[in-house]
């Protein structure tokens, strides 16, 4: 199993649909309960998820690996994962069947255009630097649950030119209230991470918010390795075991946030913003980024303006 391809679930309805839960009242949130799963593990999954999640869970008989760290829920924990990273379920065959909990999903897309889509960046319990899950006493586990509870309910009333606000005021509650449990528990924690992805994103960041990107363009491969420190292959190998994805792929990936970032935040022109993300030509980066998000720069924007 050790070779084994991770399943890729990249919309909110494919999660539902692999979990063989209802469908979604809401495309790009949706809150599900983990006593609805009919979903039965006969062996280990592993699975990259392209919107962020944030589960809670008590007693479940299962074990989880994200980056680099095991998760045991059968003590009842908060587990925060972000877009694009690589997560491992394995069952306890020797327990019978057990999901208790709730799990809050929100694709990226949902928060473009809102002061969220930049400010969840800066909650590190989304990151694999974090490698604690969040231990909840009964009354910080009801508080989240209730929001969570509030979020469902607006999730499945009829949609309104209210409903994105009220939604994402929620959502920025909830993840208000979990950096301060976080910090209560961590306070004086030590942060033992995998320092090569803290670096790569570092570096990627570092990169992006430079005139390089404009004047170079896209970083190379070689050009990330050698900022680390180690070899171009030994990197790319490094990143599939943690994380699915290749290096080119994590380069792109930071592209095509960028790359809506200012679609949906700023009036600059498609071809403006090619040139600014380092394209000599803009119609390479269209064709880059309807292969990444399946709609031309200018769909995209459209969908944020209508």
């Amino acid at each position: 199993m050790a070779n084994q391809q991770p399943i890729r679930i990249k919309t909110i309805s494919e999660y539902h649909e692999f979990m063989q839960l209802p469908k979604p009242a809401h495309p790009l949130v949706s809150v599900a309960r983990f006593e609805d799963v009919k979903l039965v593990y006969n062996e280990p999954v592993s699975r990259i998820m392209d919107f962020y999640s944030i589960a809670i869970k008590r007693k479940a008989n299962v074990k989880m690996k994200y980056g680099q760290q095991e998760y045991d829920f059968n003590e009842g924990i908060m587990f925060c994962m972000s877009p694009g990273q690589l997560l491992r379920v394995e069952i306890d065959k020797t327990q019978q069947p057990e999901h208790r909990g709730w799990n809050l999903l929100i694709h990226p897309d949902f928060l473009w255009s809102t002061p969220l889509a930049k400010n969840i960046k800066k909650y590190e319990f989304f990151d694999y630097s974090v490698n604690e899950a969040l231990f909840l006493s009964p009354k910080e586990e009801d508080t989240l649950i209730g929001i969570m509870q509030h979020i469902d309910q607006e999730c499945q009333s009829n949609v309104d030119k209210f409903s994105q606000d009220i939604i994402i005021a929620q959502i920025e509650l909830l993840l208000a209230y979990t950096e301060r449990f976080y910090h209560r528990q961590f306070i004086t924690r030590k942060i033992n991470n995998h320092k090569v992805l803290d670096r790569l994103e570092q570096v990627l960041s570092d990169y992006f918010n430079s005139e390089d990107i404009a004047q170079y363009g896209l970083p190379t491969v070689t050009y990330i390795a050698e900022k680390i420190n180690i070899s171009p292959n030994y990197l790319s190998g490094l990143l599939k075991v943690l994380t699915g994805q290749s290096t080119q792929q994590h380069i792109h990936e930071e592209l095509i946030k960028r790359a809506k970032e200012k679609l949906s935040t700023t009036a600059l022109s498609v071809s403006e913003i090619a040139y600014e993300l380092g394209f000599e030509h803009p119609q390479s980066f269209s064709k880059l980024f309807k292969t990444k998000t399946n709609l031309s720069p200018v769909e995209f924007r459209q969908a944020f303006n209508s």
